[in-house]
């Protein structure tokens, strides 16, 4: 994993000055940008329920959700798939449109299917190919995979090999893709994943970046990255940009010295000091979720385990907390400042005249976080825009009140 942040810097520091500083000389917009933010500014949502009523009366107009793997080792459609097309159905014929995420690359090599190899290669764009003609008139959107830069999400694939597997499904889709648009996102400028996906620009509809300011680390975020970074892309790759998915915690609070120290308790070690020295150990004990994904994370490296687990974002799921700094100042971590930050950032995202739609993550808070498994973890819970029970949540309100807006100004 080394390596692979290596490069991140090494590629940002060569590329982020100069984009930065010709994003405030280029023009803000082009004819392409300026004629799909004129036939629809797309307002979504990520991971939606079957509420489609409830759905369409926030002025909710796209959905994104995942494609699923479409074949078995035989070679015939799985029941997954068949049933995301029934359920793509129902919300293309209520009037909402899907932006579809193709399948990420471990479902590819769980199919057997080396990816960096020539047969491999073959195999993604023959399903490249089957994805866009069989949903044609369903899905109005597809986004490469996602969040390649992400370690979770990219390893072991290194960055340049997943550009090329983003890269081979757009060129395979691109002849083909009717009206629907296609495009892939990045996790905010991601420098490194643009200068390997430069060949393939000319592929994309739009190009995506996924942004969550004050949620992540022990950091603070600012509403002014939010532009900032779409400028970026806007001048780095030319392209119409899409905020492809961006949000707010509405649930979330620091720890006390005590309670961390009761955690760390709870899995054999008396404080964090000792659990850092012996962290292999420590990793052992943790519940089996967690010890997966950090093994999935650091390739089964005991080295690497240190700096995921105590010195990065992973620390705020060992203690199921978001520290005191994580909050973009003017906007707690509680269901009204989750709305406040909707009715502010929606205003300003549509005066960005270089991006051509924004989708929410998401529709609905989750009983237990999808990165360590706690049912008490902030960090992958309560980012939605209903509760558990599907009850709207003040944030519902809010981005009705802001998709409404943006729909009003666009007739």
């Amino acid at each position: 994993m080394e390596d692979f942040i290596k490069e991140q810097i090494k590629i940002g520091l060569r590329s982020l000055p100069y984009h930065l500083l010709k994003s405030a000389v280029i023009p803000r917009s082009s004819a392409e940008t300026e004629k799909r933010r004129r036939q629809e500014f797309i307002c979504g949502v990520c991971h939606p329920s079957d509420d489609i009523e409830l759905i369409k009366g926030a002025n909710i107009g796209w959905i994104r959700v995942d494609i699923p793997f479409p074949f078995d080792k035989d070679g015939k459609e799985t029941d997954s798939y068949r049933a995301f097309k029934e359920r793509a159905k129902r919300f293309a014929d209520e009037g909402i449109k899907i932006m579809a995420v193709t399948p990420y690359h471990h479902d590819y090599t769980a199919a057997g299917i080396v990816i960096d190899s020539p047969a491999g290669e073959k195999r993604i764009r023959e399903i490249a190919f089957f994805l866009i003609n069989d949903l044609r008139g369903l899905v109005a959107g597809y986004q490469g995979t996602n969040e390649m830069g992400i370690p979770r999400f990219t390893v072991p694939l290194t960055i340049k090999q997943a550009a090329r597997f983003i890269g081979i499904q757009l060129e395979a889709m691109f002849p083909h893709r009717g009206d629907a648009i296609i495009g892939y996102n990045a996790a905010g400028p991601q420098p490194d994943l643009q200068y390997y996906m430069k060949p393939y620009y000319k592929y994309c509809d739009y190009v995506g970046y996924d942004l969550y300011m004050g949620c992540f680390f022990s950091l603070p975020g600012f509403m002014f990255l939010f532009d900032a970074i779409a400028q970026y892309l806007w001048a780095c790759t030319g392209r119409p940009i899409l905020l492809q998915e961006f949000g707010y915690i509405s649930e979330g609070a620091p720890k006390t010295k005590e309670e961390k120290r009761e955690i760390i308790r709870g899995y054999g070690f008396d404080n964090e000091k000792e659990a850092r020295k012996h962290i292999a150990a420590f990793v052992e004990n943790l519940p089996p979720y967690m010890k997966e994904h950090i093994k999935h994370v650091c390739q089964n490296n005991e080295s690497k385990y240190l700096d995921f687990v105590f010195n990065g974002d992973y620390k705020n799921h060992i203690y199921r907390e978001l520290p005191k700094i994580t909050k973009i100042p003017g906007y707690p971590h509680t269901p009204q400042g989750q709305a406040d930050f909707y009715r502010d950032i929606f205003k300003r995202l549509y005066k960005r005249k270089c991006l051509i739609g924004a989708i929410v993550y998401c529709w609905q808070d989750s009983g237990a976080c999808y990165v360590c498994g706690q049912t008490d973890c902030p960090t992958e819970t309560r980012w939605g825009l209903v509760d558990m029970d599907g009850k709207p949540k003040p944030s519902y309100y809010a981005v009705r009140d802001a998709m409404g807006e943006i729909r009003r100004q666009q007739k």
